[in-house]
C-alpha cells in the first residue's frame, strides 16, 4: 500500500491500504524558541518514530498526528503539526533550531579535535621515554587510547550517519552504519572501563602491601578491553534478532540498551565507592601518629 516515509518532520512506517497510522509529536517539538532563549515544552513526550499502527478509524488523541493509507498513497497529516504539536514548518523557528544543533555539533567537534591532538602528543611522550615506562603510566596510556578511539568513533559516526542531510534517516539500515554504531558504543564503553581501572589501581595500590603490578596489569587489560567487547557483542546480537530497525542509532528498546548502559552505570558507581574508600584510607594515614612530615605531605 504505502511505503515508509520521512516527511522532513517525523517517520511514518509502511502501511496497507485502509490503515491509519498514528505518530506522537516528535521530541523536536519540546524545544520552543522564546524571547528568553530555549525553553522546554511538555507537548512532545516521546522520540520520533514511536508510532502505533491502528486499523480503527478512531479520532487521534491530543498530541498525535495521523495519516490514512489510501489507494492514491498517503493522505495529508491530521490534525496539522501546528495544531497537534504547536509547530509551524513555515515559521523561522526550524532554521533557528538547525542553527542551534549545528552550533552544538561544531562545539563538540572542536572539543574532540583538541582532545585528540593533546592525547596523541601525550602518547608520543610516554612511548618515547623509557624512564616513563611503568604500570601506572601503562594504565594511563590505555586510558588515553580509549579517549582517542572515542573521539575517532564520533567523527566516523557523524560522517556516516549525517553525510547526506536530505537522506531518509528513518529507514537507513546498512551494515556499514550498524558496524559504525557498534564501534562507537565499544569505544565509549571501554573509555568508562579504563576510568574504572584507574580508580581500581589506585585503591589496590593503597590497600595491598605487596603489589604484583605485572599480574594485576594483565587482569586490568582484560577488564578494560575485554568486558566492553563482550557487552557490545551481546548487544549487537540482541539488536540483530529482536530490534533490527534503522541504523541502530536509536535506543527505544530500554531492555536491550541496558546491556550497555548497565555495566557503564555499574562501573561509575563502583568507582565512586572506590573514591570514597581512597579518601578514607588517606585520611587515616594522615591522622596516624607514625607518619612523619615528608610522608604526611605525600599523602596530603
Amino acid at each position: 500500500g504505502c511505503p515508509g516515509m520521512w516527511d522532513n518532520i517525523t517517520c511514518w512506517k509502511p502501511a496497507s491500504v485502509g490503515e491509519i497510522v498514528f505518530v506522537k509529536c516528535p521530541a523536536l517539538f519540546r524545544f520552543i524558541i522564546s524571547e528568553d532563549g530555549w525553553e522546554v515544552d511538555n507537548l512532545g513526550q516521546t522520540h520520533a518514530g514511536d508510532y502505533d499502527l491502528l486499523e480503527s478509524t478512531a479520532q487521534s488523541p491530543l498530541g498525535d498526528i495521523s495519516r490514512n493509507c489510501t489507494e492514491d498513497g498517503w493522505s495529508e497529516p491530521f490534525p496539522h503539526y501546528y495544531d497537534a504539536c504547536g509547530f509551524d514548518e513555515n515559521e523561522t523557528e526550524s532554521d533557528n533550531q538547525d542553527y542551534y544543533y549545528l552550533s552544538v555539533k561544531a562545539l563538540y567537534t572542536v572539543g574532540y579535535s583538541t582532545s585528540l591532538v593533546s592525547l596523541t602528543t601525550a602518547m608520543v611522550i610516554l612511548c618515547r621515554f623509557r624512564k616513563l615506562h611503568c604500570t601506572r603510566n601503562f594504565i594511563h596510556m590505555n586510558l588515553f587510547v580509549s579517549f582517542i578511539l572515542r573521539a575517532i568513533s564520533v567523527f566516523i559516526k557523524d560522517g556516516v550517519l549525517y553525510a547526506e542531510q536530505d537522506g531518509n534517516h528513518c529507514f537507513i539500515s546498512t551494515v556499514e552504519c550498524k558496524a559504525v554504531m557498534v564501534f562507537f558504543h565499544y569505544c565509549v564503553m571501554s573509555n568508562y572501563f579504563w576510568l574504572f581501572i584507574e580508580g581500581l589501581y589506585l585503591f589496590t595500590l593503597l590497600v595491598e602491601t605487596f603489589f604484583p603490578e605485572r599480574r594485576y596489569f594483565y587482569w586490568y587489560t582484560i577488564i578494560g578491553w575485554g568486558t566492553p567487547t563482550i557487552c557490545v557483542t551481546v548487544w549487537a546480537v540482541l539488536r540483530l534478532h529482536f530490534d533490527d530497525t534503522g541504523c541502530w542509532d536509536m535506543n527505544d528498546n530500554t531492555a536491550l540498551w541496558w546491556v550497555i548502559k548497565g555495566p557503564v552505570v555499574g562501573s561509575i558507581m563502583i568507582n565512586f565507592v572506590l573514591f570514597i574508600g581512597i579518601i578514607v584510607i588517606l585520611v587515616q594515614k594522615l591522622q596516624s601518629p607514625d607518619i612523619g612530615g615528608n610522608e604526611s605531605s605525600i599523602y596530603l
